[in-house]
């Protein structure tokens, strides 16, 4: 029998996950809160699964609100998934630069991913798997989510560049 988490979720370790990394959809509802405002409500998302990261998670277009995002200038390369395109949110007052990114022509294997974005939850309000608020991961140079049924340890905190 699979041993569950407090979120009802299968207990998975991301020591467990693959490299290269599996894309992998989910009905699971998706938001993002960010100045009170809601930057994504999404019924299922597609998340990606890679050794020693929490989750990935990237949500379709038609469920962002993309009036309050901008390009931003930035670029990065994934080895596994291409060019990474970024976007900064406007909301009220507050701009949150380099939030979110897309990947606009993704290595066929990622194909799915087109026209989805990403959000980093360590620069939001809030995000959420379901009604769980998720734990971002450490640093900024991972997007992961981590929820209650994810385990670590999880590389990108200070020490971990060496895993």
């Amino acid at each position: 029998m699979t041993e569950l988490a407090a979120n009802g979720k299968p207990i998975e370790s991301v020591w467990d996950f693959p490299r290269p990394p599996r894309v992998e959809r989910v009905d699971w509802r998706v938001r993002v809160v960010h100045a009170s405002a809601t930057v994504v409500d999404a019924p299922h998302a597609f998340r990606v699964l890679e050794t020693s990261h929490p989750p990935t998670y990237y949500v379709a277009a038609e469920f962002v609100d993309l009036e309050v995002m901008a390009p931003s200038p930035r670029r990065s390369m994934c080895e596994w998934k291409g060019v990474a395109e970024y976007a900064d949110l406007f909301i009220a007052e507050t701009v949150v630069r380099e939030a979110a990114w897309t990947y606009p022509s993704p290595a066929p294997e990622f194909g799915v991913l087109v026209h989805h974005w990403a959000f980093y939850a360590q620069k939001l309000d809030g995000c959420f798997i379901d009604d769980e608020q998720v734990t971002s991961s450490a640093g900024s140079f991972y997007g992961g989510w981590a929820t209650a049924n994810v385990t670590g340890p999880f590389k990108g905190a200070p020490g971990t560049s060496h895993w």
